[in-house]
């Protein structure tokens, strides 16, 4: 029976392929997507036809048989909200993705991408924990005022691979655990994990939370209403100090933290000075998170790509290791936690659900 996995994670600029075999990648490639290409594309989804025939033509050239795949795990894109867990492919989630119902993004196509390919394979093709994976407390749920409600988008692929793999490393059950996952990469998301759901999440694709190298997080909300009807500026250039103009870009001039940590070494006291406020505000939404658990946190668990800074995990787990000890896993390991998810309905460990 076959049991190799395919992973595909379309992103912005690349799709991220590989071909996982009794558990590790086999073969892997990144594949760009010319910047011509995205330019007279108006939409992402616009790109399918394009990343279809690329993909095929590097698998083609790839010394593994096809038939030895016994599924296809794609990036998940913006859906509704739906509980944690892995989803079969189908009409209903590709017409919601086709049509951007939710959002337009990159990753919409990657369930296109696996299905096509699946199909032709004769297998199935699946998501998982997509960032609208919504399992939100009512309480959390709830905003200050009767017109907003908060919404659950986050990290949610890389959260729950990592909460998974550290119950894994340590003889414990994901569904059992009480776990607070940190992940800091161009947005930081802090999630509570309270016996397989994440109960409480800060939404950083719309401002929400710590700041980080790209997005602003909270600001102050009075401040930013009278930005908005100050005159100066439109509802576009609003959005972007959130995303994409926010965070370490506004502060610094660029989104490289490696870059800002570099300047701090050299003397930078504004560099010193940023850096001790990211650090400050992931801690306090760490902090937050243990509130909501009644301070009984098993482990803290720091992630993405920041987590490659041993210096700024030092700088958070001072602030944080009273309230439960600390691993990290840097790194976004999309990839992986697809493939991951694979084997698991390969192995009858988890069923599919239906979107």
């Amino acid at each position: 029976m076959p049991r190799d996995v395919l992973v595909i994670n379309p992103g912005s600029t690349s799709t991220k392929v590989a071909v996982y075999v009794a558990g590790s990648v086999a073969y892997s490639a990144n594949l760009k997507i010319p910047a011509e290409e995205i330019e007279k594309c108006e939409t992402a989804f616009a790109q399918l036809a394009f990343r279809e025939a690329q993909l095929r033509s590097s698998l083609s050239r790839w010394p593994f048989d096809l038939g030895r795949l016994g599924l296809v795990m794609a990036r998940g894109g913006f859906l509704r909200s739906v509980g944690g867990g892995t989803y079969r492919v189908n009409e209903a989630m590709l017409d919601d993705l086709a049509r951007a119902s939710y959002g337009e993004h990159a990753s919409n196509l990657g369930a296109h991408l696996g299905y096509r390919l699946a199909s032709s394979l004769g297998i199935e093709a699946y998501i998982v924990d997509p960032v609208v994976v919504d399992e939100l407390s009512d309480a959390a749920r709830m905003a200050g005022h009767a017109l907003f409600s908060r919404r659950s988008i986050f990290h949610a692929l890389n959260q729950k691979a990592v909460a998974r793999r550290w119950c894994r490393e340590n003889g414990r059950v994901y569904d059992n655990a009480r776990l607070i996952v940190a992940h800091m990469g161009g947005g930081v998301t802090v999630g509570l994990h309270l016996y397989g759901r994440v109960v409480d999440v800060n939404n950083a694709l719309d401002g929400d939370g710590p700041f980080s190298a790209e997005r602003s997080g909270s600001l102050p909300p009075g401040d930013l209403v009278r930005l908005c009807f100050s005159g100066e500026y439109t509802q576009r250039e609003i959005l972007a100090m959130l995303t994409g103009k926010g965070g370490l870009v506004s502060h610094m001039g660029t989104n490289d933290f490696q870059a800002v940590e570099e300047r701090a070494r050299n003397g930078d006291g504004r560099a010193n000075l940023v850096l001790e406020a990211f650090a400050l505000g992931v801690a306090k939404e760490i902090g937050g998170a243990a509130a909501e658990a009644s301070g009984r946190v098993d482990q803290i668990l720091l992630t993405g790509g920041i987590a490659f800074s041993s210096g700024m995990m030092t700088k958070i787990e001072k602030m944080c290791k009273f309230i439960a000890p600390l691993t990290v896993y840097p790194g976004e390991n999309e990839l992986d936690s697809l493939a991951e998810a694979g084997f698991r309905v390969l192995a009858g460990e988890e069923e599919a659900k239906e979107y």
